[in-house]
């Protein structure tokens, strides 16, 4: 029986996800449930599940922070991203940052239930979208989306300087220096041909990645 925890701060959500699995026979068991990044984190460090579903959109700080978090200190445990975006979005930075699977959550029961399965067994769950996505990135597809490029650490600075953060709110927020959120910038605006905070800004409205 695979141990399964729902982080989404929606809680219709997780009683439908709770649903699925409730009507799966013996083959799952969901043995906790977050609404807030705070719970996610504490869910993973007392290690009592098999896969963590873990929502893109938390209230409390990004699922994007909270997958990074988790990594530090809970490496091998298997995270599938819930997301509400298109998975240009936001999949392959996900995937570069240790995320197990990424799924929309318009997806049919039985995908849900195979991407579980899926990461339990060790594995990656790649959607055909994503797949395409992954193809694309290793050709170097010219109109790959520019944000796909950064690292993750940068991807995080991002979205961060997009919503109006200070460098000195994200070194807060991220634990480094402002130097050091300063050189991130400089990278960032460097990879994405981008000239001030505002074309961040636009470009991450443009492309759908602001909460």
């Amino acid at each position: 029986m695979i141990r399964v925890a729902i982080c989404d701060d929606h809680q219709i959500v997780r009683a439908g996800f709770k649903q699925i699995f409730s009507s799966s026979g013996d083959d799952f068991t969901v043995v906790a449930e977050g609404a807030t990044g705070r719970e996610a984190l504490d869910i993973a460090r007392r290690e009592i599940c098999d896969v963590l579903l873990l929502d893109i959109a938390m209230p409390d700080q990004s699922g994007i922070d909270i997958l990074r978090t988790i990594r530090q200190g809970q490496p091998n445990l298997p995270v599938l991203i819930l997301s509400g975006y298109p998975a240009q979005q936001y999949a392959l930075n996900l995937f570069k940052m240790g995320a197990n699977g990424y799924l929309n959550k318009e997806c049919e029961a039985d995908e849900l239930k195979t991407a579980v399965k899926t990461v339990f067994q060790g594995r990656r769950y790649v959607s055909s979208t994503v797949g395409e996505l992954l193809a694309q990135s290793f050709d170097r597809d010219p109109n790959t989306a520019l944000h796909t490029e950064l690292s993750d650490r940068e991807f995080q600075v991002f979205l961060r300087l997009a919503k109006g953060a200070t460098v000195s709110d994200i070194g807060v927020a991220l634990s480094l220096s402002i130097k050091t959120v300063s050189t991130y910038r400089t990278r960032i605006m460097e990879k994405m041909g981008l000239q001030s905070n505002s074309d961040l800004t636009y470009y991450a409205m443009k492309n759908n990645l602001l909460d």
